[in-house]
């Protein structure tokens, strides 16, 4: 079962690229003026008050003019109250956050699509001498006496098996319906086009060649699968020319189960 996703964010002023603060202290200004006072104020909302005068001297600084200032004494003694620009400071970051709360609302609603394409964001990162990548969902956990078998469903619906150790498969904290991606390269492949005898590789994917590009002695054949992914492999010249590999043709990429690579995004 997937859990909700959530997006969340704060806003920050910065002028001439110079930080001028966030919620905390604006919160203090608003405190201030609550309490008529920088103690009381800083107190409120748990912050020291050396640290609330810090904030308020940086803040005078940036604004190039007073947020604070004392009142006439009386019979309280007197006390601390916002100037009118610090009156306006509180009121208008109230209404930017409160658009920007809006804003959070709005993407969190998209969220749960924006997560679906956090696992193929992450491996789009990665830097690996594997040609082919496959972003999936761990369908199966088969443990054995010492190997443990991965089913991994990837795009299209088809599947492939991985043979791994227990200790991998604990350390990568795999489980049934997580998120995983499999890296196989592409000379573990074997193709095969027509109808074959049986063949003991437990990977078996079927698709059309979309693209063959010769070499000098190897040639890449890259096979497109149903639901948009595709795999290549590695065939010598002499193979690729003698199976009469061509775009259009039907092919099957065959793999051992050992021959897969395991991941799991950060």
């Amino acid at each position: 079962m997937s859990k909700a996703v959530a997006l969340q964010g704060e806003v920050w002023i910065t002028l001439d690229g110079q930080s001028f603060g966030g919620h905390q202290r604006v919160a203090l200004l608003a405190s201030i003026a609550e309490h008529g006072s920088i103690t009381q104020g800083a107190k409120a909302i748990g912050m020291s008050y050396k640290a609330a005068w810090d904030a308020i001297d940086a803040m005078n600084n940036l604004a190039g003019e007073p947020l604070l200032e004392r009142s006439a004494g009386g019979k309280g003694g007197g006390g601390t109250r916002l100037t009118q620009r610090g009156a306006q400071l509180v009121s208008n970051f109230r209404r930017i956050e409160h658009e920007h709360s809006m804003f959070m609302q709005h993407l969190s609603r998209q969220a749960q699509a924006l997560a679906d394409d956090f696992l193929l964001l992450q491996t789009m990162k990665m830097k690996t001498s594997a040609r082919n990548q496959f972003a999936g969902t761990v369908a199966s956990i088969k443990p054995g006496a010492v190997n443990d078998e991965i089913l991994l469903r990837i795009v299209g619906g088809q599947e492939i098996v991985a043979i791994i150790t227990h200790e991998s498969t604990a350390a990568l904290g795999l489980r049934e319906g997580g998120d995983a991606f499999a890296l196989v390269k592409a000379s573990s492949i074997i193709l095969a086009t027509g109808e074959g005898g049986r063949v003991s590789a437990r990977n078996q994917l079927r698709g059309t060649i979309c693209r063959v590009q010769p070499g000098a002695v190897n040639s890449e054949v890259t096979i497109a699968l149903p639901g948009g992914g595709t795999i290549a492999a590695t065939v010598t010249r002499d193979s690729e020319q003698s199976m009469e590999l061509d775009v259009g043709m039907e092919a099957t990429a065959l793999f051992k189960a050992s021959s897969v690579i395991i991941g799991v995004p950060e």
